[in-house]
């Protein structure tokens, strides 16, 4: 840093790559030992973001954000430093999805009542602006839109915390 960017220290940015570390820890957890009891998991992405890879036809249907469940069938999840992929059945037909953890939106476990939002990164799609995301009723098929609904419990948002 030099001296004249003063002593300004990133805290948000560092929390959010911090958030996004623990949701890879977890989703890793989970490829390698499958979900713990009832737990199961609510993943709100950007699907416009760079690096995601969904069907020509998921992406007609959800051109800005998609929320997606991992409970009872789901396969292969597979987690990396940059991404998780997994195939989810969507109308009945199953398909392979990837998505960077730059463009995760949100995390939900009901069954814990725990949720996380994240804020986009300085390093994330230039000039495009965080979306609330939608969190799916309990029983909701993946890919399936909800209303926009609050997880109940603890919600971690940085606004709590900013100035």
């Amino acid at each position: 840093m030099t001296a004249d960017q003063g002593s300004e220290i990133d805290y948000a940015g560092r929390i959010e790559r911090a958030l996004r570390g623990a949701l890879r820890e977890l989703l890793a957890e989970v490829a390698d030992d499958g979900l713990p009891g009832d737990n199961h998991f609510y993943l709100s992405f950007r699907t416009s973001a760079p690096g995601v890879v969904l069907s020509s036809e998921l992406r007609e249907l959800y051109p800005e954000e998609m929320t997606v469940v991992l409970q009872h069938q789901f396969w292969d999840l597979e987690v990396d430093d940059e991404c998780f992929s997994v195939t989810l059945k969507f109308s009945g037909r199953p398909q392979r999805i990837a998505v960077p953890f730059e463009a995760m939106t949100a995390f939900a476990d009901p069954c814990a009542e725990f949720g996380l939002r994240f804020q986009q990164l300085e390093d994330d799609l230039a000039g495009a602006s965080a979306r609330p995301a939608s969190v799916p009723e309990d029983g909701a098929e993946a890919g399936v839109p909800s209303t926009p609904a609050e997880p109940n419990g603890n919600v971690v948002k940085l606004e709590d915390f900013r100035r």
